[in-house]
């Protein structure tokens, strides 16, 4: 196995880990069993967990990102569909097998009280989407201010789905928004 695939081999199986039990429930004993590598060979490859942690919320960052903007684009020119269609993504998000809600919101949770590091990779990640909320809400021709209640209404439906294990709740969100999206660019 070359480093490459143990490196794959060893962010995939934490992924999953993480998600399904925790950040904090999953000691590296476990994820070099998930991952079928020796312990010195993880070690060597992550030198510790908040190593390990990083690299799969770098990975997760990606997907998110990839996603996100695949569905923005999908629902074409008009800017006000376009960020509708944020909330069509998290719905269909929210539909797969074992949603457990959002991996930076988790991290936050579990880590972000003691670890500064996985804080700032959380904060990072929220601003980045903040950032891309309001170029949508600009192409949209509706204020800054507007992106910042999108964005927190994602947020929200993000942890409530997660709790009440409720996709509907993204359908909620969409509407919520398209009444505070119709009521910013109608002033």
């Amino acid at each position: 196995m070359t480093e490459d695939e143990a490196r794959e081999r060893i962010l995939t199986a934490a992924e999953d880990l993480y998600y399904r039990k925790g950040y904090a429930a999953v000691g590296m004993d476990e994820l070099r069993g998930s991952a079928g590598v020796s312990l010195r060979r993880l070690y060597a490859l992550f030198p510790s967990k908040t190593d390990i942690v990083q690299a799969v919320l770098a990975r997760k960052h990606l997907e998110w990102e990839s996603g996100l903007t695949g569905a923005v684009a999908d629902a074409g020119a008009d800017p006000r569909e376009r960020l509708l269609a944020v909330y069509g993504h998290l719905e269909d998000w929210f539909c797969t097998d074992g949603f457990r809600g959002c991996a930076f919101i988790n991290a936050f949770g579990e880590l972000g009280g003691t670890n500064p590091e996985v804080a700032a990779i959380v904060r990072e990640h929220k601003a980045s989407f903040q950032e891309y909320m309001t170029r949508l809400v600009v192409d949209a021709g509706g204020p800054a201010s507007l992106a910042a209640q999108l964005s927190i209404l994602a947020e929200g439906a993000q942890s409530t789905a997660a709790i009440s294990s409720d996709p509907q709740v993204a359908v909620q969100a969409r509407g919520a928004a398209a009444v505070l999206i119709d009521a910013a660019t109608a002033a």
